[in-house]
């Protein structure tokens, strides 16, 4: 994406907004509806917005593409967590959308996953679903490296023991 662009945009070029957000929108709504399942209009407009507010501090224009899947991964994560938490459950997942990922049944999956804690179920979602790196997962939950190596080795003990049940 032009780094031009990204710094008119930032110095609040109606144009160069408008231009932004149809550039990004596409991605916004991908990593929402990959982190966020049902939720994911919700939590693309928050990104959205959240990443429009933070624009003007954004140091490396050149960053924006990875830095906007950052922004957007925590926030459609914090709206599932959200929605989950008021349903007192996790929350599914597409099914269809979870067949192209997995050889098994995906509603065996989609059940699985929803056993699972949020925390558990967040980094899968993130590592094994989204394709993120372990870096890249890093930077979207706040956490060191060496957590998400941790995190993502007990979340999949934790599944694999759930799907044997």
């Amino acid at each position: 994406m032009d780094p031009g662009l990204v710094c008119a945009a930032q110095r609040g070029d109606a144009g160069a907004i408008d231009e932004l957000i149809d550039a990004l929108l596409p991605l916004v709504r991908r990593v929402s509806a990959r982190v966020a399942g049902p939720q994911a209009e919700d939590a693309a407009q928050e990104a959205l917005l959240a990443i429009f507010r933070d624009l003007p501090g954004l140091r490396a224009p050149e960053a924006i593409v990875s830095w906007a899947s950052a922004v957007t991964a925590r926030i459609a994560a914090r709206v599932d967590r959200g929605d989950r938490r008021q349903r007192g459950r996790a929350g599914p997942v597409d099914p269809e959308r979870l067949a192209s990922w997995f050889e098994h049944d995906a509603l065996e999956v989609t059940d699985v996953l929803a056993r699972l804690p949020a925390r558990d179920h967040e980094v899968l979602v993130l590592r094994d679903l989204q394709g993120l790196s372990e870096r890249e997962t890093a930077v979207t939950l706040g956490v060191p490296v060496g957590t998400v190596k941790s995190r993502v080795h007990r979340a999949r003990r934790r599944f694999r023991e759930e799907w044997s049940r």
